[in-house]
């Protein structure tokens, strides 16, 4: 290995080159200011080469010290970044999962007891978000996302399509719900950013211009609809155990399909790592199980 410089000396110079004063190098650095005076004395004397000019109390850097200064910073950055990047990443015995919020929130915060039961072992933490993961800068084993796949410098397991279809509340409008496709559209929409083009085409109805405020979020549209606030099309994920357990109705058998797919996705740092085979084949038993449920199986 090659030999480097005292690392208290660079430490001191780096920082007096950067506040432009002993004293307040020696703040920083929490030593005296003679103790950094004789760190640089000592960097100066292994260097064979004068880093400051001394007027007095004064200092002034000379042209190789303004040099290395510069060179010892990245390099003291590219430390740091290093140092930043080791830490982030997640332990074997945690696992760390990003997800959209609606479906952590309605289908895998559901289903995730089973796995943490069956392995105790492993820290588990959802990592909700809107923003696509960066593998490269987040810490982060694996993601669910939603999108056409092929995502560079990723593997990634289909793990289902998606259906859009119509729900409301047991007790919206008094009990009287919407059943055919045209009452349906008819009644107070509340409206996501799902189109209901495909829906109107597989009932058969026109392609027109609908109603109702537009909630962003599938979280705030199924909070909407369980208030019985008016009917919704939504992802059948997002709302199957809701039916299931009677918070929610589903108003028709017409369903129309969801444009993307769903994926488990993972980076290659991820790949054959124990929990990640213990998570990923977990969740395509899930699925399966959800698929039978809906009649998909």
């Amino acid at each position: 290995m090659k030999k480097f410089p005292p690392l208290p000396a660079l430490r001191a110079f780096e920082a007096v080159s950067r506040l432009g004063s002993v004293v307040q190098a020696a703040d920083e650095l929490h030593v005296t200011h003679g103790a950094v005076s004789q760190q640089l004395r000592a960097l100066e004397d292994y260097l064979g080469f004068t880093l400051f000019v001394r007027h007095g109390k004064r200092l002034t850097i000379t042209e190789d010290g303004r040099i290395y200064s510069l060179r010892l910073r990245m390099a003291l950055d590219d430390i740091a970044s290093a140092t930043a990047d080791v830490l982030a990443l997640p332990r074997p015995d945690e696992l760390i999962v990003a997800v959209l919020p609606s479906f952590g929130a309605h289908w895998l915060v559901r289903r995730l007891p089973e796995f943490a039961a069956a392995h105790p072992e492993l820290k588990i933490t959802l990592r909700a978000g809107l923003d696509l993961v960066d593998f490269q800068v987040d810490r982060v084993d694996a993601a669910v996302r939603m999108g056409p796949g092929g995502w560079e410098g990723t593997s990634q397991n289909l793990l289902f399509v998606d259906t859009l279809v119509p729900v409301a509340a047991p007790h919206f409008n008094g009990g009287n719900l919407p059943r055919t496709p045209a009452e349906i559209i008819a009644a107070p929409l509340i409206r996501s950013v799902e189109s209901w083009s495909g829906w109107l085409a597989a009932a058969g109805l026109p392609q027109i211009s609908l109603g109702g405020p537009v909630f962003s979020d599938s979280n705030l549209v199924i909070e909407a609809v369980r208030q019985g606030q008016g009917v919704s099309l939504t992802r059948r994920s997002l709302v199957h155990d809701l039916i299931a357990n009677g918070e929610l109705t589903l108003l028709s058998d017409i369903s129309a399909p969801y444009p993307v797919p769903c994926w488990l996705i993972w980076p290659m740092r991820s790949h054959g790592t124990a929990k990640l085979a213990a998570f990923s084949h977990w969740l395509q038993g899930a699925v399966a199980r959800y698929q039978a449920e809906i009649g998909e199986a």
